[in-house]
């Protein structure tokens, strides 16, 4: 029982010390402006994911025409990362559509279902976790903003390692014994927490929060808040503080400290957790998109779930696309169309947050998802976008 548990142990640490060998090895960012097409890929998911996700094309494609027509972008629809699809191979990304995904250099993807115990899917890992360790997607960028609280926020959380890279690796020694397992690396959380400071020098924001549980977890989590240390020597004008993850939960609601928080970076799971409840406060997760950055892939996402209760229900051509809709601003901002995402912006904040004429309510009492998209697509059509967005401010 011990030496079968010392021998899974073993093979754990040989496949992560051969990943930190690939990360010393890791070649240069993508430059986009190179590229010519940045082929775009538009993944649907499954649950309410192809519902919603149809809808951020849509309006993609409004905005890029022009860029499509010159050659500048190409799209892709790829199909197949559903749940029935991924069960069927007993694989969370099935080979055909990840040879599709590699082809791409940026997707919108919908979100995908994650099995639990006591579903009718076998126990396959989660699509989104394979698919940040299969593209080296290290950085979950997502920001936040509430501009009634004074709330602006970036968040970025590591998403190739921590507790969740072995998530599904974990061992059972005996009938009474579960253990598992998280990962720190000086290369994995250096590249992290440089994305962060880096992001705060370039727009001159003087404060880092750096959250852990490094009083408690003293070897991983305090290896990622030493990294945390050497990295900001090299950024002397900006100052961080460190927090550890409980208090930090708590802090996020305080309203005398809200605004004094501006960039975040967190391992994994910690990030996963503080990321959301920021989104419900800005209005609900729903609201919010995230980015998935590497240097050579990026993926951009709702944060929700699939929410396959809407699809029984019959309430799926009711949900709600904006966190899909932000995600491809992300997307669009990340591949060098500033102005368009910008554009992109401030319609959803025009539509969401000032006019409504067009409401939400995820059922019949409320407008469809395409409907909603429409409305946004109008929005940006108004040749006074801007200066109607600035009057609301």
């Amino acid at each position: 029982m011990i030496d079968k548990a010392k021998d899974h142990f073993a093979k754990l640490v040989e496949e992560q010390l051969e990943r930190v060998e690939r990360m010393k090895k890791a070649g240069d960012w993508t430059d986009y402006s190179a590229l010519k097409p940045i082929i775009i890929g538009f993944v649907g998911g499954d649950g309410i994911g192809p519902y919603i996700a149809k809808h951020a094309q849509a309006i993609t494609e409004f905005l890029l025409k022009d860029e499509l027509e010159s050659g500048k972008v190409e799209f892709r629809v790829i199909e197949g990362l559903t749940i029935e699809n991924r069960a069927k191979v007993m694989k969370a990304i099935p080979d055909d559509v990840l040879e599709e995904i590699k082809k791409c250099h940026v997707l919108l993807k919908g979100p995908t279902t994650t099995p639990r115990k006591g579903d009718k899917w076998p126990n396959i890992e989660s699509a989104n976790v394979t698919m940040r360790r299969e593209l080296d997607l290290f950085a979950n960028v997502r920001p936040v903003k509430v501009p009634e609280k004074n709330i602006d926020w970036m968040f970025f959380r590591e998403n190739t390692e921590g507790a969740y890279v072995l998530g599904s690796r974990g061992i059972n020694v005996s009938d009474d014994l579960a253990i598992d397992f998280k990962v720190i690396t000086t290369q994995g959380a250096e590249r992290i927490i440089r994305l962060a400071f880096d992001y705060a020098k370039k727009n001159n924001i003087n404060r880092v929060t750096v959250v852990t549980k490094a009083n408690v977890v003293k070897a991983s989590d305090g290896k990622f808040l030493a990294m945390a240390e050497e990295v900001a020597k090299e950024y002397p004008q900006v100052e961080w503080d460190d927090w550890y993850i409980d208090i930090m939960t708590a802090k996020l609601v305080d309203p005398a400290r809200q605004s004094q928080f501006r960039v975040f970076v967190a391992p994994n799971l910690y990030g996963d957790i503080i990321t959301d409840e920021a989104a419900q406060i800005q209005g609900g997760v729903g609201t919010a998109g995230s980015a998935n950055i590497g240097k050579q892939y990026s993926m951009f996402e709702a944060i929700h779930g699939s929410a396959p209760r809407m699809v029984e229900e019959g309430r799926a051509q009711y949900a709600d696309p904006s966190s899909i809709i932000k995600a491809a601003a992300l997307l669009m901002n990340h591949i060098g169309f500033t102005e368009k995402a910008n554009k992109l912006e401030m319609a959803l904040d025009i539509c969401a947050t000032y006019e409504k004429k067009v409401v939400l309510t995820g059922r019949d009492t409320g407008a469809t998802g395409e409907e909603y998209a429409k409305y946004i697509m109008e929005t940006l059509q108004d040749p006074n976008l801007e200066q109607k967005w600035k009057g609301y401010q």
